[in-house]
């Protein structure tokens, strides 16, 4: 009978939970294209306005000899603006939440959790940008997509979910680390491949980025959408690695310190 019981309680509390991370996503997506006329096309338009402005610049001025530049650029950038958006928000989440966290018993994860799943759902919108340029330049993504795709959404996804429960746990406690992502996430950008070739890169360069995940995410993205490539079993296990180790340390300091949250927030 105290199995049932304990049972029942985990039940409740997960569509509790399920029902709550629901309702901050549409919270969200309402608040974000309130009094928009374009509304959720805006999530399609701006990458490919991003595209336009970057394959401008650097095609004609730093003329980059990359085949399709552009469909290049705007996987590059899809995949790593779902990083920055989901960490950038999950960032300050505890500490916004801080009225629901004093009034009822919650779980704090959910916070940081939906900051990430309501980008991962802006991003799968985004993608719909980068299809039309696929189509544009007759492009057909690899038959390993089928796989790859479904596999490095996770990858990314479990990596960003990790960076978020870590950023959002530390800046409750320390409000410098909210300056100081910003500055990171610039330097981050600047140090990853996204409208630059990789083999412009100093050999000393290039044994460094092999220590940036993200560049192994937007390789693995591009090789099974534009390159008609199949990640090799090391790239994989390299992207599963990152993902897990980042997750785990994010997790394990969320843990650690959110019953302090309320004393801090």
């Amino acid at each position: 009978m105290a199995d049932a019981a304990i049972e029942k309680k985990r039940v409740t509390e997960f569509q509790h939970n399920k029902f709550v991370l629901a309702s901050l996503v549409s919270k969200d997506f309402k608040l974000k294209y309130r009094r928009s006329f374009l509304g959720i096309v805006w999530s399609v338009l701006n990458p490919l306005l991003m595209m336009i402005v970057l394959a401008a610049v650097f095609s004609y001025m730093f003329r980059f000899n990359i085949e399709n530049f552009p469909l290049y650029l705007i996987l590059g950038q899809i995949m790593f603006d779902f990083m920055n958006r989901s960490t950038n928000s999950a960032m300050s989440s505890i500490i916004d939440a801080q009225s629901l966290i004093k009034k009822i018993r919650i779980e704090k994860m959910i916070f940081p959790m939906e900051k990430v799943m309501f980008e991962l759902l802006n991003t799968a919108i985004s993608m719909i940008a980068a299809v039309l340029v696929m189509a544009y330049f007759q492009v057909l993504p690899s038959v390993h997509a089928i796989w790859g795709l479904p596999l490095l959404i996770i990858f990314i996804t479990m990596f960003s979910f990790g960076l978020s429960l870590l950023i959002s746990a530390l800046s409750v406690f320390f409000r410098d680390v909210m300056h100081l992502w910003g500055v990171l996430l610039t330097a981050w950008t600047y140090a990853t491949p996204i409208f630059y070739p990789v083999d412009m890169l100093a050999d000393w360069m290039m044994a460094i980025m092999q220590f940036n995940p993200m560049y192994h995410y937007l390789t693995f993205f591009r090789d099974i959408m534009m390159w008609n490539t199949c990640p090799s079993i090391q790239e994989i296990l390299i992207c599963f690695g990152m993902a897990l180790v980042t997750f785990v340390v994010g997790f394990i300091v969320f843990r650690k310190t959110e019953h302090k949250f309320i004393l801090y927030i």
